[in-house]
């Protein structure tokens, strides 16, 4: 899967010049972004829980059926990602952004609304889930590429995806939780109106940036577009961290979104937990995440890079066995569901602050867009292919045998990870130039 060298990688780590820069605490877009990128996250997360108990409650769904519902969500993903990638790269990302998140509002507000006319159907929900995947394939690919423009200095971006992450972590606390309390009030439909609000608020903070974005340079020759995709790729998969990264992450998105469509239904239908009880599961359990994002500065300084990438992430691929395993009265099911997505959380709080650091580091910025679009295709094309393939493994082992197939399979995943390469870095690498070190594009 990927190289191996013999001894442990000694990567540059000269000091930059100039003084350190100030926290991004002063920076004053960066904060109006990061305001309105935390809202439409708590707002996301509503959604993440409403949209499949919509599918679930209120059209009483089997497995394959959600699995499909999860795979109209990330299959754009696969088709996609690489060519907005492409266009991303030739733009200013803010206008996309925009573009993208105004579809978001407009296709989850549709939901509630042709809910309260009666006009919701089966195929027009995942038409709908369709479109905000499409949509959120364009504005993941540009905002992962619009922070560097925004926080110029390179030695800031672990603390800016540091910040970012533990908006997220909050985010995934609160969202399962107040979704549940949503869907029990007023129907899994409804509890999406807060989501489309969230969105209409991260609008209005992108139109409040100031930082001038410029235009990216126009090539000298232009280039076909099949050109442009294999330069993409090339720079992934000649770079063996971010080979790596990407191939165990696609590994690791297969399997959790598989345990969580398998999940939801084995919580409702055999355990009989409400949507409120499946809400608080995931609110606590999410306070993994928020632990991670506030311990993974410690955790990077106490370890190497690559130690604290491999204990990460071995955690998160260890707490899918814990939820076939749960057995007895409600209570004790209850803390071994929590227990496992908990170790979930965590161990993405922390490896996530350190991948995309990492892949933004040694990335130049005429490839960010690329190299975060084939990363996406890599990442949520695994996710789509896991919900469809665990309804089938539903269908062939019932739900409980399929969650155990998960389960053993996800621990497996240790050895490519105590293999991979990333987990022989000491310690951060200082920029582009130190990407060159492990492997650069070759030709065609």
């Amino acid at each position: 899967m990927t190289e191996h060298g013999t001894h442990p990688e000694a990567v540059a780590t000269a000091e930059p010049d100039g003084p350190p820069p100030r926290s991004l605490w002063h920076h004053r877009d960066f904060m109006v972004f990061w305001t309105g990128e935390a809202l439409s996250l708590y707002g996301t997360q509503i959604t993440a829980l409403a949209l499949p108990l919509t599918a679930v409650l209120v059209f009483d769904v089997g497995a394959e059926q959600l699995g499909l519902l999860r795979f109209a969500q990330l299959v754009p993903f696969l088709g996609l990602a690489l060519l907005f990638g492409v266009w991303v790269d030739r733009v200013r990302k803010r206008p996309v952004m925009l573009g993208a998140n105004l579809a978001r509002m407009v296709l989850i507000g549709l939901v509630p609304v042709l809910y309260h006319y009666d006009l919701l159907t089966l195929p027009l929900l995942y038409v709908l889930a369709l479109g905000v995947g499409v949509a959120t394939v364009l504005f993941d690919v540009s905002w992962m590429s619009y922070v560097p423009v925004l926080v110029k200095d390179r030695r800031s971006l672990l603390e800016a995806n540091t910040k970012l992450n533990a908006t997220l972590s909050s985010a995934d606390i609160a969202g399962p939780g107040v979704a549940g309390t949503l869907v029990s009030a007023f129907s899994a439909p409804f509890a999406m109106t807060a989501n489309a609000f969230s969105y209409a608020v991260s609008v209005v903070s992108l139109l409040l940036i100031r930082t001038p974005e410029p235009a990216p340079q126009a090539p000298r020759d232009k280039r076909p577009l099949r050109a442009e995709l294999a330069e993409g790729l090339r720079w992934v998969f000649g770079n063996r961290w971010l080979r790596a990264i990407g191939l165990v992450g696609c590994s690791c998105n297969f399997l959790l979104t598989m345990v969580q469509s398998l999940f939801l239904l084995y919580a409702v239908r055999d355990k009989d937990l409400s949507a409120a009880a499946v809400g608080f599961v995931m609110g606590a359990a999410a306070v993994g995440g928020l632990l991670g994002a506030l311990v993974s500065g410690m955790v990077v300084r106490r370890l190497t890079v690559g130690r604290a990438y491999q204990v990460s992430v071995s955690v998160i691929f260890l707490g899918p066995l814990l939820i076939p395993v749960a057995a007895g009265p409600s209570w004790l099911l209850m803390i071994f569901f929590v227990a496992s997505f908990f170790l979930e959380y965590f161990g993405t709080s922390v490896s996530n602050v350190l991948i995309v650091s990492l892949r933004q580091t040694i990335t130049p910025q005429h490839l960010m867009g690329r190299m975060t679009a084939a990363m996406r295709m890599l990442l949520y094309g695994g996710g789509a292919l896991g919900g469809p393939v665990g309804g089938l493994l539903a269908a062939l082992a019932g739900l409980h045998g399929a969650l155990w197939i998960a389960g053993v399979i996800s621990a497996a995943m240790l050895v490519p990870i105590i293999l991979s390469p990333v987990g022989r870095l000491r310690a951060m690498p200082t920029g582009p130039e130190d990407g060159a070190l492990t492997g650069t594009p070759g030709p065609g």
